[in-house]
């Protein structure tokens, strides 16, 4: 992995680790069709803003079937899914869940016949799935009614991120990743957005929660899309997505500093050995690997 795809990892890590504080605050203004759909819609307004800036316009007439693809799955059904999750189940527990994408991914790319991971990328997602294990102790909130069902979402919304990314890195590898973004951002919102008939705005948002949503929608969504598609294109599917492995890290982190949260010895031993997979899935534990990460 070149320094510039190293970079983009861990911005990604950073921002999908903290947007967890962020989501519950946008989905109790909003309700959660509308943290959805407002969400996508500020992420897709924010990238064509940027475009029109730098004098490049999208192009998504050519492939906007394929867009769409994307748009109802790695925007619409995995926001809808970890937006429901995230309340029922708390925020710790969705991003641990978030970290089962790399799974779902490589069975899809083994199936499509998209990618061939070696040995060292299959250990090191099952390093990082007993990293996770570790993680978890116990659940953010104390199982009740809504859990099971919480869980499933965020679980549904995991597989529906990986199928579009596997989706991305087969039908559309040659498309620029702010045509994927953008294209996507908007299909998604504007598959959401009729939903508000049935799940409306609960009240009037404050202006702090209007904040919180374009900061959710703009940088958070917009700008780590067009990275996280530019690292597909540039790494592969499985190893691009093995960075969900690092986001329950973060949000556990984040949690602990700023939430007094407290971190069992065991949790901290499942932090590593959610690195020490990221690592090997990424090839830069594997002898003789790291040249070819470097070259995807």
């Amino acid at each position: 992995m070149n320094p510039r795809d190293a970079a983009g990892y861990a911005f990604l890590a950073l921002a999908w680790g903290l947007s967890f504080a962020l989501m519950l605050r946008v989905e109790a203004a909003f309700g959660l069709v509308g943290a959805v759909a407002f969400r996508a819609l500020v992420a897709a307004a924010a990238l064509l803003a940027a475009s029109a800036m730098l004098g490049r316009m999208p192009r998504l007439r050519r492939g906007w079937g394929r867009f769409a693809v994307v748009g109802a799955t790695t925007v619409a059904g995995q926001l809808l899914g970890l937006s429901y999750g995230a309340p029922r189940i708390g925020t710790a527990m969705t991003a641990i869940l978030v970290a089962t994408i790399p799974l779902f991914s490589m069975a899809i790319g083994w199936a499509w016949g998209i990618e061939r991971p070696s040995r060292a990328t299959a250990a090191g997602l099952a390093l990082g799935v007993g990293g996770i294990v570790l993680l978890v102790g116990f659940p953010a909130v104390e199982p009740g009614e809504g859990f099971a069902l919480g869980c499933a979402a965020a679980l549904a919304g995991s597989a529906c991120a990986a199928f579009g990314s596997c989706y991305a890195s087969r039908a559309l590898r040659d498309a620029d990743p702010r045509d994927i973004s953008t294209g996507a951002f908007l299909a998604g919102g504007a598959m959401t957005l009729p939903l508000l008939v049935l799940v409306p705005v609960p009240a009037m948002p404050d202006a702090g929660d209007v904040a919180a949503l374009v900061v959710l929608g703009g940088v958070m969504s917009a700008l780590t899309y067009v990275v996280y598609f530019g690292l597909v294109a540039s790494i592969g599917a499985t190893r691009a997505i093995s960075v969900e492995f690092a986001v329950p890290v973060v949000a556990a982190a984040f949690g602990w500093a700023f939430l007094g949260e407290r971190l069992a010895m065991a949790q901290v031993a499942g932090a590593l050995a959610i690195a020490a997979g990221c690592a090997l899935a990424l090839g830069l534990l594997a002898p003789g690997s790291k040249q070819a990460a470097d070259r995807g």
